[in-house]
């Protein structure tokens, strides 16, 4: 049963540390898996903290990484995470194509007006994630009182809850991460995110007690386009339109290997 219940939650069924690595493009999810990563979290937009990729980016990305669970994120849009009725109705649909393209898990956050966790929107969107796994993502840093929260997502059957403990990042939330998993008692996972890089990994896990953490490790490269005319400006992150957000798999590999020293 045991060994049932890590596989359908995504956990390794080693002592190491379980890693997930955020991408957004196929080369950046194919270079987690090369970096032995035990799973990938795929969205698109990074510059608005991820939304919901595209059904060619999700066939793509299963297409390619075989060896590895992959984990979808279901966002309609930047911004915050209180959601309007058309807004849930994409995201049930979005699940539901995410499940037929092979997800193995479901990554979202609904959270009410008054910063609480939106309960019933969110135990309508586990049934009908499942089979597949459910993260509750960082929408829960942002709620009012987070030993509540998670009382309340694990009302909701949800399998794990990324969180940087209610701080800008991880290492500052290293206290309140670990009073979660305190309070957790291993009836949902707790996930340490936000900032965590191979530098800060060891103080994270061996303070929090978490077993599982979510990284980025996201750098940027020069486009590789020649011509650049630099009056046009299409996003808002105009400054930096001619550099891209990737992925390193050697970075990924080192991130990994100090993982599993822990």
């Amino acid at each position: 049963m045991k060994l049932l219940s890590q596989i359908r939650t995504g956990m390794s069924t080693t002592n190491n540390v379980t890693v997930e690595i955020a991408v957004h493009t196929v080369e950046s999810a194919i270079a987690a898996e090369a970096g032995r990563a035990d799973r990938v979290e795929l969205f698109s937009n990074p510059c608005e903290g991820g939304v919901t990729p595209s059904v060619g980016l999700i066939g793509l990305v299963r297409e390619n990484v075989t060896k590895k669970d992959v984990h979808i994120m279901i966002r309609p849009r930047g911004g915050d995470f209180h959601y309007s009725d058309l807004e849930f109705d994409i995201m049930s649909r979005d699940i539901e194509t995410a499940k037929r393209l092979g997800a193995n898990g479901l990554v979202f956050g609904l959270v009410n007006l008054d910063g609480t966790v939106d309960v019933e929107r969110t135990r309508q969107l586990v049934e009908a994630s499942r089979p597949a796994s459910v993260t509750f993502h960082r929408a829960f840093d942002v709620c009012r009182d987070l030993e509540k929260g998670l009382e309340d997502l694990i009302s909701c059957g949800v399998d794990r809850v990324l969180t940087s403990g209610g701080e800008a990042n991880a290492t500052e939330g290293i206290k309140c991460i670990a009073n979660l998993v305190r309070i957790a008692r291993n009836r949902i996972i707790i996930m340490a995110g936000g900032g965590v890089n191979k530098a800060s990994l060891r103080a994270i896990v061996e303070q929090t007690g978490v077993r599982e953490v979510h990284a980025g490790l996201r750098s940027t490269i020069p486009s590789p386009v020649r011509f650049r005319n630099q009056k046009v400006l299409i996003g808002y992150r105009a400054p930096e339109e001619y550099e891209r957000i990737v992925v390193n798999e050697e970075e990924v590999r080192a991130f990994v290997d100090e993982a599993g020293r822990l």
